[in-house]
């Protein structure tokens, strides 16, 4: 079994960045990848930036917010507006 199989690679967890989605064993959420790619930032920036990461979390961040849009749209928006 891989580390994929054991735990999942996208987790939502009540007492990590609100509850939002991250990538696992980490507090790096999704709509934050999602909007650093929307603002121009690539694949391999994001890899260079958050060197715990690997591309298959990237590759699951891209397939969450395909899956849940409006969920991550939203947090993008909710923290934009706290700022």
């Amino acid at each position: 079994m891989n580390a994929t199989e054991a735990e999942p690679l996208i987790r939502k967890t009540p007492d990590v960045m609100g509850g939002e989605a991250c990538i696992r064993r980490s507090r790096i959420a999704v709509y934050n990848l999602v909007e650093s790619k929307r603002l121009g930032r690539t694949d391999v920036d994001l890899l260079n930036h958050f060197p715990t990461l690997t591309q298959e979390d990237l590759d699951a961040a891209w397939a969450y917010y395909a899956a849940h849009p409006d969920e991550i749209d939203t947090a993008i928006r909710e923290n934009n507006e706290a700022e």
